[in-house]
């Protein structure tokens, strides 16, 4: 029985990745797709959505 190696594309430039233990920098393609996506991370260009929370005891008024 032959497996069957999922391939997956590159988060920064859409290449095709064998999503395998070989594949050194999966998801990402190479070494420099990886720095890209740290970069941007690092840059803040991505964000992660949060909710503010208000301090204990505060509460904040209602958002229509």
């Amino acid at each position: 029985m032959s497996e069957t190696v999922r391939i997956v594309a590159c988060p920064t430039c859409r290449a095709e990745v064998r999503w395998e233990p070989q594949s050194r920098y999966r998801p990402f393609c190479s070494e420099r797709c990886r720095l890209i996506d740290l970069g941007q991370w690092a840059s803040e260009s991505y964000k992660v959505p949060a909710q503010e929370e208000s301090p204990p005891g505060e509460t904040l008024p209602p958002t229509h």
